[in-house]
């Protein structure tokens, strides 16, 4: 004689053996100015904010695993202390899906001074972490009303002529030398009132704007009032799209019946 099955035995549902539903995981790229005093703000500072936004902005993160979880936000280039940037990164991973209108609504609201939201969008599934391929800068001339004397245009195109001529060159990096290549990191730099300069991402250490100036004899620059500003964050990969779901951009109506590619699903 059988015995009845026990009103605890798990049904087909309740089955430890059965695979629990993914948690939705969605990926957000954000671009944005960052100004002002906030560019005296640290890199460790800016992603604290960030964490400060997403909270005010009763968004619901997707969280790191471990003991002390922490909202997925990642930079693909950290800005250094002092450089504005005009047009920076930063990822976002949500527990629920937002079209993008909706999230750079959410995160402008906020309006934190010296940070500026200029888009956002949903990247496709899959698309991984942004992989920086250049950064470009612009580095102002000295001010002159602290008393910085003009920079002499003939001498900073020779010391940079003769830079670009170097296949190596070795700078100080926390008390250690570090040795680079000059054409693979130094895409481009140029003198014309202002000093136009792109440098190449690497795995490896990379040259700093501020290292580039001491190359030329323009260590004394900074001191003298000179400003260095990151125009540009380049990656790897983008996605092209129109769709007002997966794209928004700050102060820009969008077109509708616009044909869109790559788009999540």
């Amino acid at each position: 004689m059988s015995l009845p099955e026990s009103p605890t035995d798990p049904t087909p549902l309740e089955s430890a053996d059965t695979p629990s539903a993914e948690p939705l995981r969605l990926r957000y790229r954000i671009r944005f100015a960052k100004t002002g005093l906030l560019r005296w703000t640290s890199h460790r500072d800016l992603a604290r904010l960030w964490e400060r936004m997403i909270r005010r902005a009763l968004l619901k993160p997707s969280m790191t695993e471990g003991f002390n979880p922490k909202p997925r936000i990642s930079f693909p280039s950290a800005l250094a202390l002092g450089i504005s940037g005009d047009n920076e990164v930063v990822e976002l991973d949500l527990a629920e899906r937002l079209t993008a209108t909706e999230l750079l609504q959410r995160l402008t609201k906020d309006d934190q001074p010296g940070l500026a939201i200029q888009s956002v969008q949903m990247l496709p599934e899959g698309s991984g972490k942004a992989k920086l391929k250049h950064t470009d800068y612009i580095i102002t001339a000295p001010d002159p009303e602290l008393g910085a004397a003009e920079p002499n245009a003939v001498d900073i195109q020779s010391a940079i002529d003769e830079l670009l001529n170097k296949q190596q060159v070795t700078v100080t990096r926390k008390d250690k030398p570090l040795t680079v290549n000059v054409s693979e990191q130094i895409l481009r730099l140029r003198f014309d009132h202002q000093i136009d300069l792109s440098l190449a991402a690497s795995d490896a250490a990379i040259l700093k704007p501020t290292d580039v100036l001491d190359l030329i004899g323009c260590s004394d620059w900074i001191s003298n009032g000179s400003q260095i500003t990151r125009t540009e964050v380049v990656l790897k990969r983008e996605f092209e799209t129109a769709d007002p779901e997966f794209l928004a951009i700050a102060n820009q109506t969008p077109h509708d019946g616009e044909p869109t590619q790559e788009v999540p699903t």
